[in-house]
């Protein structure tokens, strides 16, 4: 297995794009080609990666045509814990599993199905995939994005067994994530840093940025403040001191944000920095969030690490989980690293260190 290291990784073209900041021009093949060279794993990663950036492109592509493809945005089925599964995800769905089955690929475990989906029995990896997060946002021309995961096939298992994608976060491969916004922008990391590529007129992913960094000390946060009453008084305390501003223990104004879209918090958090937070709570289906583990919160952990940034449950870091399900759920908090310690310290902190904390002595903001 390769490991996830920058010294590891870097190749060439890539080497000399990071030195020297960003080279724009470069394709993703070109930059793919250059990393892998001639070894043999990393040709696999990059003919997955390739395959999925085509599939990215053709649903760029439907996304763009908006209500003249039809209801993109119809709710199909309702989940578990209240999500509707919308005409997008299904066609989305299709899409990029088309797209795996010219890749390397023994199965892909996506968010739509309940089982992974078997391609090549013997193939060298596998893939987990939400292909299209945020969904409530369709119909709004709001961004939405798709997130993936590149791991590789235990040896001796079969890809389309769920057991073959019960793996560590430090196992993966590859990960990244396209957002289909103002511009269609992939986010992409394979242990040496975080790429952003944009996509051209031409429909070609082109270099902007080969080390993408999380900026710190930004004043901004992302939680979903419609749930505010179902959290513990722990989490209310933490929000409320952020909200309270210069007059507050935090004593600094801060802003918030939320899209209703993972990918669309987390790329503006490698834009802007600041934190994420998506925390378990008294709902029914909420206890562990809402989010799974394997193809949401391991992949952008892979990309906020590589790119000075961090992730956490809460307790630990996001990439020392390991699943114990395909559709795992887990609480998540990502972004600017001085953030997300912050977090963890309010976390861990020994009851009755403070009249404001710990921020989650009672029940905890991840449960």
């Amino acid at each position: 297995m390769l490991e996830n290291t920058a010294e590891t990784r870097a190749e060439p073209a890539l080497r000399d794009a990071i030195a020297k900041g960003p080279v724009r021009g470069i394709t993703l093949d070109a930059a793919l080609d250059d990393w892998a060279g001639m070894d043999a794993r990393r040709q696999d990663v990059a003919a997955t990666i390739a395959a999925l950036a085509r599939g990215a492109t053709a649903l760029a592509r439907r996304i763009a045509e908006g209500p003249l493809a039809g209801d993109l945005g119809a709710t199909l089925s309702s989940g578990e814990a209240g999500e509707g599964q919308k005409a997008l995800d299904v066609i989305a769905d299709e899409i990029l599993i088309a797209a795996l089955h010219a890749a390397p690929v023994a199965a892909v475990a996506s968010e739509e199905d309940e089982l992974p989906v078997p391609l090549k029995a013997d193939a060298p990896l596998v893939v987990a995939l939400d292909p299209l997060d945020g969904s409530s946002n369709i119909d709004t021309c709001l961004s939405v994005g798709t997130i993936f995961a590149v791991l590789p096939r235990p040896e001796g298992l079969d890809g389309a067994a769920p057991a073959a994608f019960l793996q560590s976060g430090r196992a993966l491969l590859a990960a990244g994530y396209v957002i289909y916004g103002p511009h269609v922008a992939l986010m992409l990391t394979v242990g040496a840093g975080t790429w952003q590529f944009a996509l051209d007129a031409e429909g070609v992913f082109r270099l902007a940025d080969a080390a993408a960094q999380v900026p710190q000390g930004t004043a901004e946060f992302a939680v979903n403040m419609s749930n505010y009453r179902h959290w513990d008084t722990p989490v209310r305390l933490y929000v409320d001191d952020c909200i309270a501003g210069r007059e507050g223990p935090r004593e600094r104004d801060f802003n918030m944000r939320w899209v209703a879209s993972m990918v669309a918090d987390a790329h503006r958090i490698f834009r802007r920095g600041g934190v994420y937070l998506y925390p378990g709570d008294a709902r029914k289906g909420y206890g562990q969030g809402r989010l799974r583990l394997l193809y949401e919160a391991f992949p952008v952990a892979f990309l906020m690490e590589q790119a000075g940034g961090a992730a956490s449950d809460g307790k630990s870091p996001i990439l020392d989980l390991t699943a114990r399900a395909v559709h795992q759920r887990t609480p998540l908090v990502f972004g600017s690293k001085d953030k997300v310690e912050r977090v963890v310290r309010y976390h861990l902190a020994p009851a009755g260190e403070a009249d404001r904390a710990p921020l989650f002595a009672r029940r905890g903001l991840f449960i």
